[in-house]
């Protein structure tokens, strides 16, 4: 555990703060986040972050809780797992998730903390993490979707003082940098997030100098206090006692294994929610495990509920005390180290399914559909017309779920701040030519609101190179909910010069492409949420006139077209009368099928043999089996003694 001398831990003195200085106090730690962004995406080489914002800053107090932020605070974890001292003018790194209790999630991301001091004594912290385009590893991009363990995928860099009292510790940095096939853009990046977290604890010490520092740690545990009651007040409203369960599936592995089951309960004791993932499978012997930290997964819920309730609430650390989160050891959500954790971006983002489904059993105000849970990644690298190496790394957009106010949006990030990377940019600086990029007609699902349309691009080639791909939701389905109806799920398909076609798996490494081949990237839709019939005739009209379904797609809603385009009322009136009678009760999800429904016709719908039912990995047999001789032998030393 990080040590700090004595001085620096010196509590400073609890004072009053009045309501405007408090506002105002909480819009500039706000403003400071903001401030890190823009120094970020304004100073950054790389597309990955430059473009499409892959970066995150926190601003904490002195005991690592997050004020403003967008994933938790990885403060805590990371000092916890630091044996080593911090003072004044020292910054700390590591892109080791094992290391920081998952805090990042895989080794991409490089993660600086900053501890911000004031008249020597300790203030807060800033930090932030970036994703690193490269970081060696057995494929470009170091993804490699085959790793079996983390040492696959890159450089594990240890919690270390890359800044030690102000001195930039440039071994280290050439060490990082040197680890990468793409060093001048990790080294550029690596000192934008520095440059970002000496930013934000800039404007820190402003306010400090501006009230006063007792006046503004005062006001950091105001609004820590203020926020845990508002949290606690809707907890308490809008939750029950009764446990309520959920699951839902990662589709494979890219070994053949899958689908993986991440089930979880949940119920409320008290004031206390409390989640218990024993429900999830073990980890897997491939990458898609996701170290799950328990501050991310307390962020995520509480983003979930005020975006319902009271999106006006400014979330921070203050209500983590009444989340409780129980991951099993050697678990998709905990694996033992060092399993690989490169294709967790899954796993994360069917996280937010699984809060989605839990509070909507729950509380039939929260529930949403699926949606757009993941970050496919699709990368192409080779050599350019100049034969200078490139690296195009790009996340894909598709359907966000309908919910109660609303459509779900087209073609979106599951991330908000996340941007798509502009055609024109891809098209000036690689070797490649956007031939589509459009919403796919149809793919979100039908229902009261729909649910938002996948995304088709359509990359042609103009140098020879190789592809890699992290998707999923090519097997289940984006449930629906209260009758909507599921979304489509995703495919990628490669058009060879020669007219070929060959359907790709949604996890694949080094697919040799030539000049002039074609992929056609396909992303999923969105659920729809309430029932198709009930939508809106002149909703439906919008729709089709903006393509966003066919004429073909509104049969689903109980519409029927004339010849001339427009909506026949009378027929379409009485044909949702007779698919509501003809349909029964509707159920609160709709999953599409079964999983032995949807292993029985994988192959005719998909292309491919389903997986295999996934099997304990074994770095997790080997712990469980440890474990195990250490319970009875000390059993049997208390039995003897």
């Amino acid at each position: 555990m990080a040590t700090l001398i004595e001085k620096n831990t010196t509590p400073w003195d609890e004072v009053e703060v009045d309501a405007v200085t408090l506002d105002v106090i909480e819009n500039a730690i706000q403003n400071a986040r903001v401030q890190m962004d823009a120094i970020l995406f304004r100073t950054a080489i790389s597309t990955i972050i430059r473009e499409q914002r892959d970066g995150f800053p926190v601003l904490t107090d002195r005991d690592g809780q997050m004020l403003a932020g967008q994933f938790g605070s990885p403060v805590d974890g990371f000092i916890d797992n630091y044996d080593g001292d911090v003072q004044e003018g020292d910054v700390l790194l590591t892109n080791d998730p094992y290391a920081c209790d998952g805090a990042i999630s895989h080794l991409n991301d490089w993660l600086v903390c900053t501890p911000v001091f004031y008249n020597g004594r300790l203030l807060g912290w800033t930090a932030m993490f970036g994703h690193m385009s490269d970081i060696s590893g057995s494929t470009a991009a170091s993804m490699p979707v085959t790793s079996t363990d983390l040492l696959q995928e890159g450089i594990v860099i240890p919690p270390v003082k890359v800044v030690s009292k102000g001195e930039l510790q440039q071994d280290i940095v050439r060490m990082a940098v040197r680890n990468s096939r793409t060093p001048d853009w990790n080294e550029a990046d690596f000192y934008a997030i520095l440059s970002a977290c000496r930013t934000g604890a800039a404007r820190l010490v402003e306010m400090a100098d501006r009230f006063g520092p007792e006046v503004l740690v005062s006001a950091q545990k105001l609004l820590l206090a203020r926020n845990r009651e508002a949290m606690r007040e809707l907890i308490v409203a809008t939750m029950p006692e009764e446990k309520v369960v959920f699951e839902d599936y990662i589709c494979d592995d890219a070994l053949g294994y899958g689908p993986y089951k991440i089930g979880c309960e949940m119920w409320r004791e008290g004031d206390q929610l409390i989640f218990d993932f024993a429900r999830t499978d073990p980890q897997s012997a491939g990458c898609v495990n996701f170290l799950l930290n328990d501050r991310m997964f307390k962020m995520f819920c509480g983003q979930f509920m005020v975006n319902v309730f009271d999106p006006q609430i400014v979330l921070n650390d203050g209500y983590i005390d009444l989340i409780d989160v129980r991951i099993p050891k050697g678990s998709l959500l905990n694996p033992v180290a060092p399993a690989a954790l490169n294709g967790r971006t899954h796993a994360l983002g069917r996280i937010f399914d699984i809060i989605s489904g839990l509070f909507g059993t729950a509380n039939s105000d929260f529930l949403v559909a699926a949606g757009f849970s993941d970050s496919p990644h699709m990368m192409f690298s080779g050599f350019n017309e100049r034969d200078d190496w490139f690296l195009m790394f790009q996340i894909g957009f598709g359907g966000i779920p309908g919910k109660p106010g609303g459509d779900g949006p087209d073609g979106h990030s599951l991330w908000p701040k996340m941007r798509n990377v502009p055609n024109e940019y891809t098209e000036a600086y690689f070797p490649i030519r956007v031939e589509r990029f459009e919403s796919i007609p149809d793919t979100g699902g039908p229902g009261l609101h729909r649910g938002g349309n996948g995304v088709k691009t359509e990359y042609a080639f103009l140098v020879e190179g190789k592809v890699s791909i992290h998707d999923d939701r090519w097997f289940t389905y984006p449930w629906g909910v209260k009758g909507g109806l599921p979304g489509v799920r995703s495919t990628k398909t490669l058009i060879r010069t020669d007219g070929s076609r060959e359907t790709l798996p949604s996890k694949i490494d080094n697919v040799a492409v030539e000049p002039g081949d074609l992929l056609v990237f396909e992303t999923w839709g969105g659920g729809g949420w309430g029932d198709p019939l009930e939508r809106p005739y002149d909703a439906i009209a919008y729709d089709l006139e903006s393509g966003l379904v066919t004429e073909n797609g509104v049969g689903r809603y109980g519409v029927v077209v004339k010849a001339d385009g427009t909506i026949d009322v009378s027929a379409s009136d009485a044909l949702r009368a007779k698919m509501t009678e003809e349909r029964g009760e509707i159920e609160p999800f709709d999953f599409g099928a079964t999983l032995d429904e949807i292993r029985e016709k994988c192959l005719e719908e998909t292309g491919f043999e389903p997986p295999k039912p996934p099997i304990q990995a074994p770095i997790a047999a080997a712990w469980a089996r440890k474990q195990k001789r250490g319970s009875e032998q000390a059993s049997g030393a208390r039995a003897a003694g």
